[in-house]
């Protein structure tokens, strides 16, 4: 499938405007700094909100047709977009009459308003990524478990057992409609409680055994209150193990055998795993379903959807956009801007509230993206002698000006020739030796650089305790130098 590189000369021959770029850099910085400060209700939108609305649609349909699930003022969840988009094909797909989606809109609303009342808050499984035709989807925890609560009455079992019958049933029907075949459940408990009652539950543990006809995987990963640990050893994930000990930790990892052979992963050791390789491992995993199978979608979830859900959906989204798989005319400053307001914001994160609290689960998904840029996370098996680049970067080089300092980029063909299209400096790292970064690993590294850019001059990041060198850590050191940001103040 032809895809063009960001950096890359458009059609018409001409490479993007330095002075776009630099709006685009803005635009993020803006995003981020609306994002700080307030949590993204339906019903309460205003001006700046409206507009980080319209920018997601333009950017959707710069690669696909779509339609849109109206949430208008919230009235079907007010924790999810008011225009939900449902991606049928991209817009230039060779395949669109193989990958058309036979899906009519009108149904889907009417399953989607059904459905509201089988999950938590209202909210919904919601199609969120295309890859292949098949849609990706993210969600919360299943249903809002009265009927647990009501068991010791039977009388009233029996009646209520039918109103959870019908409620799950409309979800069902909602997974099978969207063709979901793969639900990948993120929750460390199999049930949640909340002042000594069940208040949710996952697919795993329904004791009607309604789901048995989907493949369920536990995949159980630490929620936003862990990242206050990670943000307190100065934003190092290297060698924090979650405590898995815990009274309420009971949900074990569970995966199908049809899905370990080919990953090399000792998965009987998911505990003694650091935060670094749990979310690698579980990334991998994600990948090799959505490859294993080409007819079938993959729902992630985990228990409010706010947090390790966009988590992992960003991630999944940014690895295959490296990949050139999705979005493929999407520059680095336009994928991050998506995925944030997106994934992040309008589906509910609470950035400022997380952040009063140091749970900087936000933060580690885009500076996570350094533990993804090896092709061993690629969804695309590449031949050795694929054309690699260096992107342009699109971040502030000096001050917090967003100043313009833009290298331009080679292509290299194998370790042989190189087509010279300006000058940039090429670090000691890519395929097969030839000392070029892979477009996946210069793509990724781009979109982290104007992420710790913008983020370090809106939110910024706070050391817990001074290091024994006196600096704030080694990460940010270096990200400091990196970027020219050393003595502006915007990293305290």
């Amino acid at each position: 499938r032809g895809r063009m590189m960001a950096g890359s000369p458009s059609s018409s021959g001409s490479f993007t405007s330095p002075v776009l770029s630099i709006k685009k850099g803005e635009e993020i910085v803006d995003l981020i700094d609306l994002f700080s400060k307030i949590q993204y209700r339906a019903k309460e939108v205003s001006p700046r909100v409206d507009a980080v609305e319209k920018r997601c649609l333009e950017l959707f349909g710069r690669d696909y047709k779509y339609s849109v699930i109206h949430n208008t003022n919230g009235e079907v969840c007010g924790h999810y977009p008011r225009q939900i988009v449902y991606l049928e094909y991209e817009c230039m797909d060779s395949q669109r009459d193989r990958f058309q989606s036979s899906v009519q809109i009108s149904k889907l609303q009417d399953l989607v308003n059904r459905s509201k009342l089988a999950r938590c808050r209202g909210r919904f499984v919601c199609p969120v990524i295309l890859f292949n035709g098949k849609v990706w989807r993210g969600s919360d925890d299943t249903w809002t478990e009265q009927d647990e609560v009501l068991e010791e009455d039977s009388a009233a079992r029996n009646s209520e057992s039918q109103l959870f019958d019908k409620v799950r049933g409309h979800d069902i029907k909602l997974l099978r409609y969207l063709s979901v075949r793969y639900i990948c459940d993120l929750m460390v408990e199999n049930k949640k409680v909340k002042f000594g009652l069940n208040v949710t539950s996952s697919e795993k543990v329904d004791k009607a055994q309604r789901y048995a006809d989907f493949t369920l995987l536990s995949v159980p990963y630490p929620g936003c209150e862990f990242f206050k640990d990670y943000k307190d050893r100065d934003y190092m994930a290297d060698g924090l193990v979650f405590n898995w000990n815990q009274d309420y930790v009971d949900a074990p990892l569970t995966i199908p055998t049809c899905f370990t052979p080919n990953l090399n992963i000792d998965w009987t050791e998911y505990q003694s795993w650091d935060l670094v390789v749990q979310t690698q491992n579980y990334l991998k995993l994600l990948l090799h379903i959505i490859n294993s199978d080409d007819e079938s979608g993959l729902l992630v979830h985990c228990i409010s959807g706010w947090d390790r859900t966009p988590l992992f959906v960003s991630l999944l989204r940014l690895s295959l956009w490296a990949d050139g798989a999705v979005h493929a005319s999407l520059q680095p400053a336009e994928i991050l801007y998506l995925t944030i307001a997106y994934d992040w914001f309008l589906f509910g994160h609470m950035l400022p509230d997380r952040l009063s609290k140091g749970e900087e689960i936000f933060f580690f998904c885009f500076n996570f993206l350094k533990h993804i840029v090896s092709e061993k996370f690629s969804a695309i098996r590449k031949p050795r002698w694929f054309c690699v680049a260096r992107l342009a970067a699109e971040y502030p080089r000096s001050g917090s000006s967003l100043s313009t300092d833009y290298g331009s980029w080679q292509i290299v063909s194998g370790c042989g020739s190189i087509h010279d299209h300006g000058h940039f400096i090429f670090q000691d790292e890519g395929p097969s030796g030839c000392g070029f970064l892979s477009e996946r690993q210069a793509r990724l590294e781009a979109v982290r650089e104007l992420f710790l850019a913008a983020y370090s001059s809106t939110v910024g990041l706070k050391s817990s305790a001074p290091s024994p060198s006196g600096a704030i850590s080694g990460l940010l050191e270096q990200f400091a130098r990196g970027v020219g940001l050393r003595g502006t103040n915007n990293i305290v």
